[in-house]
């Protein structure tokens, strides 16, 4: 049996580090199959050498987020296994602990992964960002706190998020009410959204003077979109010209934000996604840049991972 020692500055840290009812700790531990426990000031953590290599590999690497001031759940316990896992844990620091900015319930919103992180930092330093992953890797939800940022940093005048109104075997003309109420539905991912960051009220005030605009698609052709953070949100389900009409209505100090996910693709069959071809073409684009999440960017429950990985084993059989 092998032990190595970890020593720790503060009482508190241990406590974070162990959180609640030791479930940080148990994670790791079975994990890795060692033993951790603490001492005081040191922590201990004994088993076969490489395994207890991993698990202080992976402790330290906590021990540097919590330094940050990040929070410690499984999410992030998880992800920094995977990452030692990978070989990959001293690129833990990359993460930033910048805040992109704080929703009305005053939750501040950072990048969780160091997809998530490349991912901010494009979108700030370039003018057109395309976002591909699966589902629950804040795709949408970072590119609205980015868009927030921005606009009340004032350096858009509006914020308009828009996406296909095209759904898994639904079609609109069966759903009750005027073309606002039967596309609302498909918008509510962007609604929520912003809610969280700007809240209910201020949404609404922001809304009837035309800062923030949520719209179907169809409502982009002709215009010419100046001073403004554009979200094309679910873009897999574009057809090609629908995003070539959507990339050519950028407009001076605009920005946009394509995301989607192109293993979820609804549209009829023989039709092509404008979000793929769009990617292919213009990869050699200066000032346009694509980041590609994984599975271990998900932030979502844990069994999410799992799901995914589970059709991407499927689909490869």
């Amino acid at each position: 049996m092998f032990e190595q020692t970890i020593n720790i500055e503060r009482m508190e840290q241990a406590v974070s580090l162990f959180g609640s009812f030791d479930e940080n700790i148990r994670i790791l531990e079975k994990e890795f199959h060692v033993t951790v426990v603490n001492r005081g000031s040191a922590i201990k953590v004994s088993g076969e050498p490489e395994d207890v290599a991993k698990a202080v590999k992976a402790l330290e690497g906590l021990l540097m987020l919590l330094n940050k001031g990040e929070t410690l759940n499984e999410q992030n316990v998880r992800y920094c296994i995977s990452l030692v896992n990978e070989g990959s844990a001293d690129r833990l620091s990359g993460i930033s602990s910048d805040c992109i900015c704080i929703t009305m319930s005053g939750k501040p919103v950072k990048p969780k992964t160091l997809g998530q992180q490349k991912y901010v930092e494009d979108i700030a330093n370039h003018t057109i960002v395309f976002g591909v992953g699966p589902a629950g890797t804040g795709k949408t939800y970072l590119a609205v706190a980015m868009a927030v940022k921005a606009f009340r940093a004032k350096e858009v005048n509006r914020i308009i998020l828009t996406r296909p109104a095209v759904e898994a075997g639904e079609k609109l003309g069966f759903l009750p009410g005027d073309l606002q109420q039967k596309v609302d539905p498909y918008l509510r991912p962007l609604y929520d959204a912003l809610f969280e960051m700007l809240g209910a009220d201020n949404f609404q005030k922001y809304q009837e003077k035309g800062s923030i605009e949520v719209a179907p698609l169809a409502y982009m052709r002709g215009r010419t979109l100046d001073d403004s953070f554009i979200i094309l949100d679910e873009a897999q389900n574009t057809t090609p010209e629908q995003m070539k009409m959507f990339l050519t209505r950028l407009g001076f100090q605009s920005k946009i934000v394509v995301t989607g996910d192109i293993t979820q693709i609804d549209l009829p069959d023989g039709k092509r996604s404008g979000l793929k071809e769009a990617i292919r073409i213009l990869k050699n684009i200066d000032d346009i840049k694509t980041v590609k999440f994984t599975e271990k960017d998900v932030v979502r429950h844990r069994l999410v991972q799992d799901i995914i990985k589970a059709y991407e084993k499927a689909d490869k059989k």
